[in-house]
Parts: C-alpha cells; structure tokens; sequence
C-alpha cells in the first residue's frame, strides 16, 4: 500500500491506494474506502531493452592448443578439468620431481595445483598463462 499526504486550499489530506485492478484503484481518502476509476491508458509500445556499447569488446582468451601425445616418449600431463592456466611454476629443460607443483589451473572459481606426476625434465610446455584449456588438453611433457 503506497500512502500520500497532500494539502489542499489549507486542508490536509491523506490518500492510501490499496490496489488497482484493470482501471479501477481501490483507495482510502483519510481512512474512507472509495474505488475511483481511471482513464483507460494507451497501450504502452512493447519495452525495448536498451545495452551499452562498450569501448572495445573484451578480448577472449586464446584456447589452448590440443599438442599430439610426445613422440618420442614421456609423460604427458593434461588437464584434469576445463580451465584457465593461472601460474606456469617450471621451464622447458628443468628438472622437476614427481610432487612438484608445476603450475595452477583454475577451474570454477578454484586454483587447482597441477604435479609433474613423475620425476624427468620439462621436455615442453604446450600453453601459456591465461590459456584457456578443455579436459584433455596437453599441458606440457614430461620425460
């Protein structure tokens, strides 16, 4: 119920209105029930939903590429869930241990640490940060 107080030729006035149905509103003038009817309204033009442009499109983040398993042998890492590379932690040629972190993917709000899985070298990192990546893909190589 929306209440409004008017002042009219010095005398006060309160109005309450209670519902309106089709054209007829159900209001209170200073507690007294009345049903006042309205004129009917032109129908109003279908709403048109406005959007703001913006200055430049956001720019997508490149998917990463599907890397066919090594050829020449090794470990294969991918990636457990779709997500977004956050932190790459190793460099192709390093050395890493089977617990060791070797970079972060955020999958649902979350940062999943990814391991080497085995002890080897980085024989090659197939993303980037920011890379966006599907269940499956190729992380980097291990051997």
């Amino acid at each position: 119920m929306k209440e409004y107080k008017y002042k009219i030729n010095g005398n006060e006035y309160t109005v309450a209105i209670d519902n309106i149905e089709g054209n007829i509103a159900h209001i209170q003038l200073n507690g007294t029930p009345y049903e006042v009817e309205l004129p009917e309204q032109p129908k109003a033009a279908p709403a048109v939903k406005r959007v703001a442009v913006s200055e430049a499109p956001a720019a997508a983040p490149k998917p990463a590429r599907k890397a066919a398993p090594a050829a020449a042998g090794g470990h294969v890492i991918e990636s457990p869930l779709p997500g977004v590379i956050k932190e790459i932690f190793v460099k192709e040629g390093q050395q890493v241990k089977a617990d060791d972190v070797v970079c972060i993917l955020e999958a649902m709000k979350m940062g999943n640490e990814i391991h080497a899985g085995v002890d080897g070298t980085v024989k090659s990192i197939e993303v980037s940060k920011e890379d966006s990546v599907l269940e499956g893909n190729t992380i980097m190589v291990i051997g």
